[in-house]
C-alpha cells in the first residue's frame, strides 16, 4: 500500500462522529455473513444430515432474495429514509441469525438464510449513504471507510465462523446474533433521524431499465458469469478441501485480507494503466486461468489457487463496479442497483447447481473448470469495443461494491 494511500486511511479514521463508527462496525458484521458458513459446511451436512447441494442452498437463498431486494432497497430507502431502513435490516438479521442458531433442518437453514439475505439488503444497501452524509473530511475518506469495513468483514467472516464453529455448528449463527443485536441497539440509539428530509424518489423498475443500455448490460452479465465462478470457489473449494473449520477459516481468512488489498491498492492503480474496462477484462482472463489451477487434484495447490483468487477476486469487485459506473449516462445509484442484480443473480443461480455440476460430470473438479469457462465467456464480452472512452480512473461511487454483500 502505497504511502499516500496509508495517509488517505489514517485522514479517514480521524475525528469521525459516532455515528459513523456505529455504521461501520455494523457493516463489519454484516459483510462477515458472505464467509461465515463457508468453514462449517461440512459440519451443517453432517449436522443435518444434508448432501452437498442441499448446503450449497445455503448462499443461493441469501443470495437469491438479496438480488431481488436490491431492486426494492433503493425505493424504500428514498421513501422511508436511511436510518428506519438500517434498522429494519438489522431487526431481521438479528431475528434470522438467532433462529439459524435454533434450525432443525436444511430446509428451515435454508429459509432463515433468505430472511437473512432480505436484511442484509435492507442494511448494506443504506449504511454507504449513511457513512458519506455523517463523515467528516469528505467523501473520500468516508468511502475508505467503507472499503475498510468490507475488507475487515471478509477476512473476519471465515475465522469467527471457524472458531464457534469448532464448538459447534450452530456457534456461528449465535455469535452473529449478538454481535449484530449490539449494533442495532447503538444504530437506533446514536444514528440520527432522517424521517423530515426530502429526498428524490427512486422508481422500482429504473434500475431494469437502466439495463437497456448495451455497455451496461454486457458489463453486468460479464460480472454476473464472474461472480458465478467466484461462487464455486466460495461455496464448493470447502468440500473439496474436505478439513475441519478451523482449516477451511484460516484459508479463507487469507483469501479475505487479500481481497480487502486488491480492491482498494492496487485496482485503482491497474485500472490507471489499462483503462477499468481492459483492466477487468484481463484480471477476469487471469481468474480462468486460477479456476484451471483449482482443477488441479492436490490440496495444496488447491489451498494456493484459494489464497490468490482473493486477489483478482478484489481487482475484479471495484474494476467491473468502476466499469458499470462509468459506461452509462443512467444515474450512478440507478447503474449499481441494476449491475448488482445482474451480479448476484449469477452467483445464487452458481451456489445452486455448483454441487449438481460436480454430481453432472462426475468429478469434484468439474464446477472449476465450468467456471473457467464462464469467465472466459466474460473476458470475451468485455473485450468487445465500446463507442464510449475507457476512463482511466476508478469512481469513487466503485466503492459500492460493498453494497453487493
Amino acid at each position: 500500500m502505497s504511502a499516500e494511500h496509508h495517509s488517505s486511511l489514517l485522514d479517514a479514521v480521524k475525528g469521525q462522529p459516532k455515528q459513523v463508527w456505529i455504521t461501520a462496525f455494523a457493516a463489519v458484521i454484516a459483510f462477515m455473513g458472505i464467509g461465515l458458513v463457508d468453514p462449517i459446511l461440512l459440519s451443517i451436512a453432517k449436522g443435518l444430515n444434508a448432501t452437498p447441494s442441499q448446503v450449497t442452498l445455503l448462499f443461493s437463498s441469501y443470495l437469491g432474495v438479496q438480488v431481488i431486494a436490491m431492486l426494492v432497497t433503493g425505493a424504500a430507502s428514498a421513501r422511508f429514509g436511511a436510518k428506519r431502513t438500517v434498522l429494519v435490516g438489522l431487526t431481521l438479521i438479528v431475528a434470522a441469525t438467532a433462529l439459524c442458531a435454533a434450525a432443525g433442518s436444511i430446509e428451515q437453514l435454508v429459509g432463515l438464510r433468505a430472511v437473512w439475505g432480505l436484511g442484509n439488503a435492507f442494511f448494506i444497501a443504506t449504511a454507504l449513504s449513511v457513512i458519506v452524509g455523517a463523515a467528516t473530511g469528505g467523501q473520500a475518506g468516508a468511502i475508505l471507510l467503507y472499503e475498510a469495513a468490507l475488507g475487515v468483514g471478509l477476512s473476519v467472516g471465515p475465522l469467527l465462523g471457524a472458531l464457534l464453529g469448532s464448538i459447534s455448528w450452530r456457534g456461528p449463527f449465535l455469535g452473529t446474533a449478538i454481535l449484530m443485536a449490539g449494533a442495532l441497539v447503538l444504530c437506533a440509539v446514536f444514528l440520527k433521524s432522517d424521517k423530515h428530509e426530502k429526498r428524490a424518489p427512486i422508481k422500482l423498475l429504473d434500475p431494469l431499465r437502466a439495463l437497456k443500455h448495451t455497455g451496461l448490460l454486457r458489463t453486468s452479465v460479464a460480472s454476473a458469469l464472474y461472480t458465478a465462478a467466484f461462487f464455486a470457489v466460495l461455496a464448493w473449494s470447502p468440500f473439496v478441501l474436505g478439513w475441519n473449520a478451523i482449516a477451511v477459516g484460516l484459508v479463507f481468512c487469507g483469501w479475505g485480507l487479500c481481497v480487502a488489498v486488491a480492491g482498494v491498492a492496487l485496482a485503482p492503480r491497474l485500472a490507471a494503466k489499462l483503462g477499468e474496462r481492459h483492466a477487468a477484462a484481463a484480471a477476469v482472463f487471469g481468474y480462468a486461468v486460477l479456476m484451471l489451477v483449482l482443477a488441479v487434484p492436490s490440496k495444496p495447490v488447491l489451498v494456493a489457487g484459494i489464497i490468490v483468487s482473493g486477489l483478482v477476486s478484489g481487482l475484479l469487485n471495484t474494476l467491473f463496479t468502476g466499469t458499470a459506473m462509468s459506461i452509462s449516462d443512467a444515474p450512478r445509484p440507478v447503474a449499481s442497483a441494476g449491475y448488482n442484480f445482474c451480479r448476484w443473480l449469477g452467483g445464487a443461480v452458481a451456489a445452486t447447481l455448483v454441487g449438481h455440476v460436480a454430481e453432472w460430470f462426475g468429478s469434484p473438479q468439474a464446477p472449476f473448470v465450468a467456471s473457467a469457462v464462464l469467465c472466459v465467456v466474460a473476458g470475451g464480452l468485455l473485450s468487445l469495443r465500446e463507442k464510449k472512452a475507457d476512463p482511466h480512473t476508478v469512481p469513487k461511487e466503485a466503492a459500492l461494491v460493498g453494497e453487493e454483500f
